[in-house]
């Protein structure tokens, strides 16, 4: 195909996006637009694709009151009407699979594959398995005390707060569970990749009490105005540590309760029974899906030194039939950075990474006469483990690969990190498995695999990873209080 056919066929796809409509706020379940804009880049031409509100402190009080005004009524519903109404918000979104799917492409870079799988993976399995989830009322009689009840009430108003990377999965992962808790939601998407979460909020509108579900869209202050407001009762944000930490310090002035996934430097243990050719493309995937954007993707892999070789070799070789370019290309296996920010981050990650003189075991190329944020799929042999390229989390195409004599010594190196989100071995003897998995200091510790979630499995971190839980049973309770009631256990004579 000549550029300009490229181009047609890109244009063609992209009209089913509905960009020439507008990108509102909804609040107390009406449209919001406002007087100032934030743009919004396509990363795979680095071009404006549209804009959406950038409010003011004042329009994020309205939110507020119409979240407040919403909860008594919503808190009062039957879980069973509450789940009713969510899934026919559900089956809305999936009514409109296929403009959203090329709108997510547009707005974060992925290939068109990847979107539906996001989006598929919102109206298929996470949301209909939180559906499934109760909150059932415990009742036990103890004695000297009597009857005691265990209640899960819901917490208020919750501030959701989510990332650039699955912009649609993480912040319905958030806003879903704290609806069918009973609570309100006030949910500020990325301004990097609102567009998708916009249009479902606008979808929708009407089959959620005004109120319930309000979304907000702003610049760098609207985050810690949340995160302070007094009118916000529980804030879950996913995002980088050090935005992290600046999160639980301003929701310590108001004693916020706050729900915390962040950063992750994931280790991946190859030991030496494992079969390279059998392991590689799950291994390939696990370090670059989404361009490796993902912080649970598998950022350093430790490799049995007999065993080196052919993993490695294995890992190249998938790697250079994995074509970047742009996500809307039928042959696109990894589109660009999402943003020019992050971009640069790399940029300046790979300045100091030729500095070093650290070994490349494969680099690969990007598109030629592309203007968008293309970064190559980048593999480091051995580089040093204290280098800030290895020490801080790779948050795009860049991996190091390393070899070890020893499991406890592989072990040892992978548990040296700040990080504890996720972690993986890899092999055939399930004793060697289990005992591998059980040391390393991780929330999730996956055998065989890596990078899987599910609804009905909580998620949690260790160290400066988190702070919480999400999914499952457990990351349902995450949105709730405890409340005991005991009554007194009546003394009879005789």
């Amino acid at each position: 195909m000549s550029l300009i056919e490229i181009e047609k066929q890109r244009e063609t796809i992209l009209a089913s996006a509905k960009l020439d409509g507008a990108f509102y706020n909804i609040i107390g379940g009406k449209r919001l637009a406002t007087t100032r804009h934030l743009s919004v880049i396509n990363p795979a031409t680095g071009k404006a694709l549209a804009t959406v509100p950038d409010i003011d402190a004042a329009t994020l009080d309205d939110a507020v009151d119409a979240a407040r005004k919403a909860f008594p009524g919503w808190r009062a519903l039957p879980l069973a009407r509450r789940k009713q109404a969510l899934s026919e918000v559900l089956i809305e979104i999936a009514r409109h699979a296929e403009e959203l799917i090329v709108l997510l492409t547009a707005e974060q870079g992925r290939p068109l594959s990847m979107a539906r799988w996001e989006i598929d993976l919102l109206t298929n399995h996470y949301g209909p398995g939180f559906l499934k989830m109760d909150l059932p009322q415990i009742e036990q009689h103890i004695a000297g005390i009597g009857l005691v009840i265990k209640r899960h009430t819901p917490r208020g108003v919750v501030g959701a707060i989510t990332p650039w990377n699955v912009p649609v999965l993480l912040s319905f992962v958030k806003a879903f569970p704290a609806m069918l808790a009973g609570n309100t939601v006030i949910l500020k998407p990325s301004p990097f990749t609102p567009l998708t979460v916009l249009r479902i909020a606008d979808y929708t509108r009407e089959l959620l009490p005004p109120g319930v579900l309000n979304t907000v869209t702003g610049g760098d202050e609207l985050g810690p105005w949340m995160t302070s407001h007094s009118g916000i009762d529980h804030i879950t944000f996913t995002g980088s540590t050090a935005t992290g930490k600046r999160v639980l310090a301003s929701a310590s002035g108001t004693l916020k309760h706050v729900g915390l996934e962040l950063g992750g430097n994931d280790p991946g243990i190859v030991l030496a029974d494992a079969d390279p050719h059998a392991i590689a493309r799950d291994l390939f995937n696990s370090m670059f899906l989404l361009s490796g954007q993902g912080c649970i993707c598998l950022k350093r892999l430790y490799i049995d030194e007999d065993i080196y070789p052919a993993v490695t070799e294995a890992l190249v070789s998938i790697a250079r039939s994995a074509k970047v370019g742009n996500g809307l290309d039928p042959d696109t296996a990894l589109g660009p950075i999402q943003n020019q920010l992050q971009y640069q981050r790399l940029q300046s990650s790979w300045e100091e990474i030729k500095k070093s003189g650290a070994k490349i075991l494969y680099r690969g190329d990007v598109p030629e006469n592309e203007t968008g944020f293309f970064f190559p799929v980048t593999l480091l042999d051995n580089p040093p483990e204290d280098a800030s390229f290895v020490v801080q989390e790779n948050f795009g195409p860049i991996r190091s690969v390393f070899k070890y004599k020893t499991v406890d010594e592989a072990i040892r190196r992978a548990n040296n990190t700040s990080y504890g989100l996720g972690a993986s071995v890899w092999g055939k003897r399930s004793d060697e498995l289990q005992r591998v998995a059980g040391q390393l200091e991780a929330g999730t510790v996956w055998i065989n695999q890596h990078l899987v979630r599910n609804p009905f499995v909580p998620a949690a971190a260790y160290k400066n990873s988190g702070i919480g839980v999400e999914l499952g049973e457990e990351g349902l309770k995450e949105f709730c209080n405890i409340q005991v009631i005991a009554a007194k256990q009546e003394i009879r004579n005789g």
